[in-house]
């Protein structure tokens, strides 16, 4: 009897071209998700995407543009001194300070995330981690930390240099008294990382304030993390909301 083996399909592989229009793409469903789910208030927040092409450019939604009503055609590209190189508008002068160094820091990052979440913000005046008290907070268990540095709107490149050194080689680090900040090798995780943490703070604030949260114990948390808190758990779980913005904000994903 011979016996039949399948292997999965292979993709092609995209060029750096269409690697940055799928990067785009991606910034993009996850700045209309970030409107839906509240993270955005007046003009704050940010989310970044390295360029495939160049490395020490990335690209970033422009400053004072509702999340939702970015397109395409709206995202700027940012060369290391924080000059617009490409697109027209003006960039959030904090969003550069933090996310060029993030991006100079750490090669690895293709992405970062940053808004004044209500939760996110909240719970970041605590100055503490999370805790491992749910199945979803293990993602960040042992891969997050903390910035306690907090000194008015970052606009200072040695404070974005410290907040890129505390964030290490982590997946997230809550700014004392700031917010949320969380980073990946795909848009799709830094931007999952950023929701599912933003939902972790709201449900520790809610547990805290019923009662005393019994916390996983760390053999199985770190087990837990190991399972839930990898990449490609992230790119799986940002899939059905990016089709989801495909389907109902097609207009975001205008190049004209």
């Amino acid at each position: 009897m011979t016996s039949v083996v399948t292997t999965a399909p292979v993709r092609p592989q995209r060029t750096p071209r269409q690697e940055r229009v799928e990067r785009k793409r991606q910034l993009v469903a996850a700045l209309q998700l970030f409107s839906r789910f509240g993270f955005d208030e007046g003009a704050g927040g940010h989310i970044t995407a390295r360029d495939p092409e160049d490395p020490d450019k990335f690209w970033i939604n422009p400053f004072g543009v509702n999340f939702a009503h970015v397109r395409m055609s709206d995202l700027l590209q940012v060369d290391a001194a924080g000059a617009v190189v490409a697109g027209t508008g003006r960039i959030n002068p904090a969003g550069y300070t933090i996310h060029a160094r993030i991006h100079a820091s750490r090669p690895d990052v293709v992405a970062a995330a940053h808004s004044h979440s209500v939760h996110g913000r909240a719970w970041a005046t605590l100055g503490r981690q999370l805790d491992p008290i749910t199945q979803d907070a293990c993602v960040f268990f042992e891969d997050h930390a903390v910035y306690d540095g907090f000194g008015g709107v970052v606009l200072d490149a040695d404070e974005g240099r410290q907040i890129a050194e505390r964030l290490g080689g982590n997946k997230a680090v809550i700014l004392q008294n700031h917010g949320l900040l969380t980073v990946g090798t795909s848009v799709q995780e830094a931007a999952w990382w950023f929701i599912a943490m933003e939902r972790c703070c709201q449900v520790q604030l809610l547990a805290e304030a019923a009662g005393t949260p019994r916390h996983i114990p760390a053999p199985i948390a770190r087990a837990t993390a190991r399972m839930m808190g990898t990449p490609a758990m992230a790119r799986l779980n940002f899939r059905p909301l990016y089709v989801d913005v495909q389907n109902t904000s097609p207009q975001a994903f205008d190049e004209a």
